[in-house]
């Protein structure tokens, strides 16, 4: 017949279950952290490798018929042809200059037939409403642009629309039905600014490079590690807490008996001392007393 485990090893078994739960738990985490970390190295190198590259034609990496390469990303290729400028379109919310900015859209004709949108930069909203004050306009006319080129971005996930003139984000096939000449549009990619010939007077603020910032995730990879190990030895110090507890109590209960007897055998009455005979007295005649009498008086 076997023996139930006793409660304390069970609840014991409850605590090293729990953890081995929670290491899997921040096992998984911390892979999640470390393949974020591995994409934003990615990023970083592919910044470090495009972004400052001497502009190509752009069919050199965008040919015509093609698929955009992810690998082109930030790359700067050289545009010929001429702007739009009625087409113009805004993208909302963009987060610039510590503002709900706007993006400024043109769509850039291209010798080939292509149709590649250009994004000029930012424009802050106006002093007195949401619309922008002023949109420095593009230059009238054959143009050589220079632009970096980036992969189109999704619709909102929130749904959000965008009135006339304007997009929610620069979601290619949206623009593509918007504007004239959308059959053309590259749907691949479009073009961040770099610069312009002829140089307009004024132009759209600069959108700001890329971040070099690694962000947190290695550390937070390391953490999720730290916290796993955390866990187990939260448990050992909590069973060590209670072996040591209950060794404690056991020792106190062992004192305690032990005063007790000693109180108890304080208290107990002492012994009755053995009763001893009397000693028998023995009896003298009366002539021996005479005698002893005599014998005194003679000798004073």
């Amino acid at each position: 017949m076997s023996r139930r485990p006793a409660p304390a090893a069970v609840r014991w078994s409850g605590y090293v279950v729990v953890a081995i739960l929670f290491a899997l738990a921040c096992a998984y985490l911390s892979q999640w952290q470390f393949a974020r970390n591995e994409e934003r190295t990615s990023q970083l190198d592919l910044v470090a490798a495009n972004y400052d590259a001497d502009p190509v034609p752009l069919a050199e990496l965008l040919p015509a018929g093609g698929e955009f390469d992810p690998g082109d990303h930030w790359h700067p290729v050289t545009l010929v042809g001429e702007y739009d400028t009625d087409a113009q379109l805004l993208v909302r919310n963009r987060p610039h200059g510590g503002t709900s900015a706007f993006e400024v859209l043109v769509p850039f004709h291209t010798d080939d037939g292509r149709v590649v949108m250009v994004d000029r930069g930012w424009v802050p909203p106006g002093a007195d409403g949401p619309e922008p004050d002023v949109i420095p306009a593009a230059p009238e006319g054959p143009a050589a642009v220079v632009v970096r080129l980036k992969a189109g971005e999704a619709l909102p996930t929130s749904g959000r629309s965008a009135p006339e003139g304007q997009v929610p984000t620069i979601h290619l096939p949206l623009i593509a039905d918007t504007i004239d000449g959308g059959e053309n549009l590259v749907l691949d990619a479009y073009g961040l600014m770099v610069r312009e010939d002829p140089a307009p007077a004024t132009a759209p603020n600069a959108i700001a490079s890329p971040s070099e910032d690694p962000g947190p995730h290695l550390s937070y990879a390391i953490q999720w590690i730290l916290f796993a190990i955390m866990g187990f030895v939260f448990i050992a110090y909590m069973i060590r807490s209670e072996l040591r507890h209950r060794r404690e109590d056991a020792a106190d209960r062992a004192d305690a008996a032990a005063a007790l007897a000693a109180e108890t055998d304080a208290d107990a009455p002492a012994p009755r001392p053995a009763r001893r005979p009397r000693p028998v007295k023995q009896r003298r005649d009366r002539d021996a007393e005479d005698e002893d009498a005599l014998l005194d008086s003679a000798g004073r």
